[in-house]
């Protein structure tokens, strides 16, 4: 028997229950799409589709004598099921015939015009996957261009789209350049070029046309064609076109084509170059609106389409804004991407952001009539501000900006300073400040450079100082973003500490450790945190007296971590603990054990699993500190040099380990009912095994078989077998300090069959055939109370 139809003999509940639905007479419009997709899934497989063929049931359910012709179809559940179901059975030629042969191919038409979309879009999908299906396994010969070289279903589809492109129906229209983007977009077969040369002068006139139909579909295809193979590489009429849409679509409706040939690497030259003025337009646009006459060099030399095109677009109320954002978004992702390096003028760029961000707040007051318009509709406009803050980001890594930087630290404090800067703009622009900052510290070679530097920072932090005053959380949230990226980025750098440390942002910072709004709480953890690089763990400090106490900040930290009542800051403190101590910050090897101890006795009884996470990332990393320091590898090459250089029994680490308490925490973490920290927890003491047993030395155990830890550590394992399933961690039978004990657990207990159980997903139970058709079976018989597709 084979084996796609034992499936249906060895479950006949299948067929049962599908018959049993078509003969209801009026199945419930849920039950019968579940049926459908039902179907079609059955019938995916040749000898299935037959099967159920000769017991008449598709014919019932995708033919004209079933849902098609019944009140059902007025359900939009029973369309999406029905155009499913074939969607399914869509693998082989007598499902194709079924569907050609008996009128299904019109209903597929008919349903791309749905007013579902989701089925009008799978519609389209399957005449996609039909049409290719057809030609793949029907066509005889290489594709020509007379219709008997197509396929009988092919020639169907291939008719319906140039009639329905040649219809004064705009839907239809739009209906078939959707289904040819499809196909372009997933289809690179050859014959794709014989069904184009076919629509090609057809779509050709619809850019000729004024207005242009279907303007965005248009750019879409194009732009699936120029990334296919078969297009990219033909000369002439394909790139002909695609300069014709760049030349007749507006900015708004080709910028995604443009910046779609601009990331394509066989895209020719000169079309590149027209996409890229295409982008750079609205942009030149701005900056000749703000001073007439022209003051600095435009984007661009000359426009490859009508600038008053975009002299009207950006002078209106409705269009600005949105093309503004649009092109903003383009560049961004032009100079965010490395791999694919665009050459932009990057000075004018870079002049024309300042200019919209002028025109936004109100700080430029320009000439000519044109950029008084641009600048009334673009006043407070969060949205362009956002954007252009974005691409200011991005462009602070482009060289050939260095000397526009003090007039746009000028824009930047305006709106750092200004109280009508909302807080979703000051957050980004405290980014791009940071971005500039950073950029301007790589220029701080000169003195007069130098003088420049300090006297922007020292701006920077009297308005950072007045910001982490702020009543709205969400800014004092930000600003201590800001600190914290800044003294990531400039910590080695002198002017920064002195300025940093001179202004009252530290102090303003640690009295944030209190604020009411947890999310303050969390960032004012982690700039702290980061402050104590410069204040206390710094080679050289420039701190003067006793301003800052190391011990009274790591008691405040070891405060919110034991009693904050929310999550966001224990989680922030765990993190700093765990920075810290991977930056070497925390003393000698004695004392960072005690610090760790401390942290972790308190981090895992926390209820915040994060914390718990974040508690065995510092056991981790102190395990990694601890054999660095003893000048062991972590897991030794050579397993006799090893045995000799340190004695399994009396190894220091181990004791190490035993006095700061890790093990009760990693063993009782693989029963911890979240399956992530289990899984780092057996990480860890894998590791631990592997570093105490090296691969090839032998465990020893025997002498260690009589101790009275061996009956504990056996419970113990009993005890992790059932995992988060166990009742009672055994804390009183287990010694987790004595390093004995431990050696033992780590050489007994099977920690890799262990693993392996915490890495296995729930599938290998619960996703089978049984396990669906008993999901089936309970949805089905509970109908009235779950009206859910169960499919």
């Amino acid at each position: 028997l084979d084996p796609s139809v034992e499936l249906l003999h060895n479950n006949p509940c299948l067929m049962e229950f599908i018959t049993s639905v078509l003969a209801l007479p009026e199945p419930s419009p849920s039950i019968l799409s579940f049926t459908l997709r039902l179907a079609g899934i059955l019938a995916a497989f040749e000898n299935r589709f037959q099967h159920l063929q000769q017991e008449q049931l598709l014919v019932r359910l995708f033919g004209r004598d079933g849902p098609l012709n019944s009140a059902l179809w007025k359900d939009a559940s029973v369309r999406s099921g029905w155009v499913n179901g074939v969607h399914s059975m869509m693998h082989h030629q007598p499902a194709l015939h079924l569907l050609c042969h008996g009128g299904g191919l019109d209903v597929i038409f008919s349903l791309q015009g749905d007013p579902s979309l989701f089925v009008a879009s799978a519609a389209n999908q399957l005449l996609v996957d039909m049409l290719t299906l057809s030609v793949e396994t029907e066509m005889t010969k290489p594709a020509g261009t007379k219709d008997c070289d197509w396929p009988a279903c092919a020639r169907m589809i291939i008719k319906h789209i140039e009639d329905s492109l040649r219809s004064s129906s705009a839907s239809h229209v739009e209906q078939s350049l959707k289904l040819l983007t499809s196909l372009f977009g997933s289809c690179r077969a050859a014959w794709t070029e014989v069904l184009w040369l076919g629509v090609a002068k057809q779509i050709e006139s619809f850019l000729m046309e004024e207005p242009v139909q279907a303007q965005h579909m248009l750019a879409n295809l194009l732009l699936k064609m120029a990334w296919s193979p078969v297009f990219c590489d033909s000369e002439g009429s394909f790139w002909m076109l695609v300069t014709s849409a760049l030349e007749h679509l507006t900015p708004v409706q080709v910028g995604h084509l443009a910046v779609g040939l601009l990331k394509l690497y066989k895209c020719p030259q000169d079309v590149k170059i027209q996409a890229l003025t295409v982008l750079l337009q609205p942009m030149d646009c701005i900056l000749r609106a703000a001073s007439q006459p022209l003051e600095y060099a435009g984007l661009l030399d000359e426009s490859i389409s009508d600038p008053i095109t975009v002299e009207g677009l950006l002078s209106s109320k409705s269009s600005c804004a949105s093309l503004l954002c649009q092109t903003l978004a383009h560049l961004e992702e032009l100079l965010s991407q490395s791999r694919f390096q665009v050459d932009l003028p990057c000075a004018s760029l870079l002049r024309s952001l300042m200019t919209i961000l002028q025109f936004c707040n109100g700080f430029l007051s320009p000439a000519s009539p044109l950029g008084s318009t641009i600048s009334r509709i673009l006043i407070n406009c969060f949205r362009v501000q956002s954007s252009a803050l974005d691409v200011l980001a991005a462009l602070s890594d482009r060289k050939g900006c260095d000397t526009l930087i003090e007039s746009l630290f000028d824009v930047l404090l305006a709106y750092l300073e200004s109280p009508n800067t909302s807080p979703t703009v000051l957050k980004k622009t405290f980014q791009a400040t940071s971005k500039w900052l950073v950029r301007l510290q790589e220029l701080s070679c000169s003195n007069s450079q130098r003088q420049q530097t300090e006297k922007i920072l020292e701006d920077v932090f009297l308005v950072l100082q007045k910001r982490l005053c702020s009543p709205c959380w969400e800014v004092r949230d930000s600003s201590l973003e800001f600190l914290t990226d800044l003294i990531k980025c400039l910590r080695d750098q002198d002017e920064f500490r002195q300025s940093l440390l001179s202004s009252e942002v530290p102090r303003l910072t640690e009295n944030l450790l209190e604020d009411p709004e947890s999310y303050v709480r969390a960032s004012a953890v982690t700039a702290v945190g980061h402050l104590a690089f410069i204040t206390y763990f710094a080679p050289e400090s420039p701190v003067v007296g006793n301003q800052y106490n190391k011990e009274n900040t790591v008691a405040k930290l070891q405060e919110i971590l034991s009693t904050d009542p929310e999550g966001f800051p224990r989680r922030a403190v765990i993190s700093v603990f765990t920075e810290w101590l991977s930056q070497g910050c925390t003393g000698q090897l004695e004392d960072t054990g005690q610090f760790v101890s401390r942290v972790i006795q308190t981090v895992e009884h926390d209820l915040d699993w994060e914390v718990r996470l974040g508690g065995l990332e510092l056991i981790q990393d102190f395990c990694h500190q601890t054999f660095c320091q003893l000048g062991l590898p972590e897991c030794p090459d050579d397993p006799v040099s090893s045995a000799v250089t340190s004695s399994i029994h009396e190894n220091e680490s181990l004791r190490i380990f035993c006095r700061a308490k890790l093990f009760s925490f990693l063993f009782r973490s693989l029963c911890d009912c979240d399956k992530t920290l289990g899984q780092r927890a057996c990480h860890i003491l894998l590791n631990l095994s592997n570093n105490f047993y090296p691969l090839g030395t032998p465990k020893d155990l025997d002498k260690t078989a009589d101790l009275p830890a061996g009956h504990s550590i056996a419970w113990l394992e009993r005890t992790l077998r059932q995992g988060s399933l166990a009742q009672n961690f055994p804390t009183d039978g287990v010694d987790f300090e004595d390093p004995a004990s431990m050696m033992l657990a780590l050489g007994t207990i099977d920690l890799i069959q262990l693993y392996d159980e915490l890495n296995k997903s729930s599938d290998h139970v619960e996703k089978s055939p049984q396990s669906l058709l008993q999901d089936i079976l309970a949805t089905v018989g509970t109908m009235e109370e779950n009206e859910a597709d169960c499919y």
